[in-house]
């Protein structure tokens, strides 16, 4: 809308409001930059995005927080590791990042163990879902319109125009209506790969839906941590491993864990959907990532059931949180861009369709972890994509 004020634009919500799953269920943590590949896309619309995230917080007066981020290390291969995460941040220009030494651990987090550390003072924490609301505001501000309770159902090129030099508008249908448009872009999140196979694309990545489930601390123990206190990841799984994490709102998070949802929208065990369940037991990347992870996946479903189990590994940070300082939290559902040999697809996936339709689409489909605090690096992104493609 800023760069074309005269185009008309329009979003359309499945939910009847915005910001209804990945971007209301996530941690909430604005993220600096440091694990991701140097070079990669999300490396450096990680570190634009902060830089323009805590300007747009400031400048519309966003509650926030620059909490910082402790990476601790508790055995010698994590103590080396910490130096690599160290070197691969300051590649990615992640900003005044430090070695922390096991003795001054405690000056950053007091009630934090470990044998070295790295300390990102830039990591903080806000509501994305109010980030949401506010970029939604901006956007009919400037004159977009939004429509919600609109679940595509598929697209189609109407008769109006056709045959004549402009282009035929393109059908963006629902149950109920239609909206005609001359391009459209997809963020579809996870139904990403659904509306990508409705313009003719490959159906991999596949999104498979992994859930996360928090903990939270009682309110008597709060005071045990005023940052964000992460594990090292370890190279040879996929998440990052459970972490404290506090919120905008004085609640203090501890986990997630990672488990395979029944269903795209899957918050809990008892949410199941056929059609979601038909679709994974149909792809075989799924058997293979399963095959792969299954007895750390097994752990993790352990660790659902029975929660102190991950109380252990949190007491290795922070030894003086137990078992009855917590309790069940909320949930969030990972969209999980998995290919056909059972990678996890790691970095942001853009795709475009096929026939006269799908040239005039693109799918955003694949956009992880740091996406929320890319978002305004990936509207920018997006934007200079759709100038150069549909050569507005």
């Amino acid at each position: 809308m800023m760069r074309h004020p005269n185009m008309k634009m329009a979003i359309v919500e499945k939910e009847n409001a915005l910001a209804m799953h990945q971007t209301m269920h996530n941690s909430g943590v604005v993220h600096a930059g440091i694990y991701y590949t140097p070079g990669s896309m999300k490396a450096k619309l990680c570190v634009e995005g902060l830089k323009l995230s805590y300007e747009y917080f400031c400048k519309n007066n966003i509650p926030h927080k620059k909490v910082g981020k402790l990476i601790v290390a508790q055995n010698p291969a994590q103590v080396k590791r910490i130096d690599d995460l160290f070197d691969r941040g300051t590649k990615n220009n992640v900003p005044d990042l430090q070695i922390v030494e096991k003795d001054c651990i405690s000056k950053y987090e007091p009630k934090c163990q470990g044998e070295k550390a790295l300390w990102s003072p830039w990591t903080g924490i806000v509501d994305w879902a109010v980030v949401c609301r506010a970029f939604a505001n901006d956007f009919q501000r400037m004159g977009g319109e939004i429509f919600l309770n609109f679940e595509v159902t598929g697209f189609a090129e109407t008769t109006e125009s056709r045959g004549q030099s402009q282009l035929a508008p393109i059908s963006v249908q629902s149950k109920n209506r239609c909206i005609p448009t001359r391009y459209v872009l997809t963020c579809a999140g996870l139904h990403s790969d659904r509306l990508a196979a409705m313009t003719g694309c490959d159906p991999s990545p596949r999104i498979v839906p992994f859930r996360g489930e928090y903990l939270l601390l009682n309110d008597s123990k709060k005071h045990l941590c005023t940052t964000n206190v992460y594990p090292v990841p370890d190279p040879r799984f996929p998440f990052l491993g459970v972490h404290f994490t506090p919120r905008i709102n004085g609640d203090i998070w501890l986990g997630p864990n990672a488990v395979l949802a029944f269903a795209r929208e899957g918050y809990s065990w008892f949410h199941i959907n056929l059609r979601d369940c038909i679709e994974m037991a149909k792809f075989p990347g799924l058997y293979k990532l399963c095959w792969r992870y299954f007895v750390p996946g097994c752990k993790e479903v352990l660790k659902s059931i029975f929660y102190p189990l991950a109380v252990r590994d949190l007491q290795k940070f922070i030894p003086e949180v137990s078992y009855r300082d917590v309790k069940r939290g909320p949930a969030g559902v990972r969209a999980q861009a998995l290919d056909k040999t059972g990678k996890l697809v790691d970095d942001f996936v853009f795709d475009g369709g096929t026939g006269k339709i799908g040239s005039r689409v693109v799918h955003c489909r694949n956009a992880p972890s740091p996406a929320a605090t890319s978002s305004m690096a990936i509207a920018k992104f997006i934007a200079d994509k759709l100038e150069k493609d549909f050569k507005f």
